[in-house]
């Protein structure tokens, strides 16, 4: 497992981080807003009550991302436990120094008694304020730390399973393959014996080291070369890519499934075989990969060959984990001719 997920001390957010930094100014802005509307109706002057409030809170807040930033990795050393009372102690720490700063300003310098309230009255609402808010915080940052941690471990589950699986027909028709290819064409043999190594190398890695295009295109290949063996002119292959990146980061066996499926539904059917091609090219969101092959609706509509789309739906949510983004795979059929 990776360190982070050893470490529960990360379910602080990286409050170094510019979009951490805004949602705490927003929440801090609601959090002066909030307070302003609790004010009584008889209280005039709310346009400026809300300006000083304003002003106050973002002080703390900023104040407290600032001390949680820069200790951040002191406190990834700590235990679960550990952080959080240290941070929810660190940012009350903070608050009072804030808060009697607060009182020093607006009461002994300038005069304006701002909250009309004694240093008592003033400094305890603002700490149970901050004790309560910060307690919530806490208490979120740990739920949706659990929660990715949960997601992560069902994407990797995943990922496991595909990359373990490799279908039963496909090793079986392998076998057969070598066996024909042992006496006339031993080379050959020890070749396909060589790519079929490799596939199942693939299958096994860790699935939390992420594969490179250029790995998947070879992977691919060596894939196609033990199908031709079996197919024989039955099975073509056209690929047609363009100036790629290679080291694009892929999770492992995203494309070959794809080709197996393309052999298996859209070649294996049809008596004269034809031809899969793949196509890759560049484009303002990344790289688009297409992968072409024949199709007969009425081979397909035979119960042999009709799938449950596992390795389509495998390689999608694969995707999306991998990229955060869904809707990467899409699949769409037209009449054989």
């Amino acid at each position: 497992m990776r360190q982070e997920r050893q470490n529960s001390a990360t379910f602080l957010p990286d409050f170094c981080n510019a979009r951490t930094v805004f949602v705490v100014i927003l929440l801090a802005e609601l959090l002066a807003i909030v307070l302003t509307l609790a004010q009584p109706p008889y209280v005039d002057n709310r346009i400026y009550n809300l300006a000083m409030y304003s002003l106050f809170i973002e002080w703390v807040a900023l104040s407290c991302t600032a001390v949680l930033c820069v200790s951040r990795r002191w406190l990834q050393q700590c235990s679960g436990h550990g952080a959080a009372t240290i941070s929810y102690v660190t940012t009350l720490l903070v608050t009072l120094v804030i808060t009697e700063l607060a009182w020093w300003v607006f009461n002994r310098e300038t005069g304006y008694n701002f909250f009309r309230q004694g240093h008592t009255a003033f400094l305890l609402p603002i700490i149970g304020i901050s004790a309560i808010v910060w307690a919530m915080a806490l208490r979120y940052f740990y739920v949706q730390h659990q929660w990715r941690i949960r997601v992560a471990s069902e994407s990797e589950a995943r990922f496991q399973a595909l990359q373990s699986r490799i279908k039963p027909h496909f090793l079986f028709n392998c076998m057969n393959t070598i066996a024909s290819l042992i006496r006339r064409n031993p080379a050959l043999a020890e070749e396909v014996v060589e790519d079929l190594s490799d596939l199942f190398r693939a299958s096994l890695q860790d699935s939390q080291r992420p594969s490179t295009l250029g790995d998947e295109i070879a992977l691919c290949r060596r894939y196609l070369r033990i199908e031709q063996q079996r197919l024989g002119p039955r099975l073509n292959a056209v690929w047609q890519l363009a100036e790629l990146p290679l080291d694009t980061p892929l999770p492992a066996l995203s494309i070959q499934p794809l080709l197996e499926d393309a052999i298996y539904h859209g070649i294996e059917p049809l008596p004269d075989g034809g031809t899969i091609t793949i196509l890759g090219s560049l484009v303002q969101e990344g790289i688009r990969i297409i992968i072409e092959n024949p199709f007969s609706q009425a081979t397909s509509q035979s119960p042999a060959r009709t799938g449950n789309r596992i390795a389509q739906d495998n390689v999608r949510q694969r995707l999306g984990s991998f990229f955060s983004h869904d809707d990467l795979l899409q699949v769409s059929q037209a009449e054989h001719s």
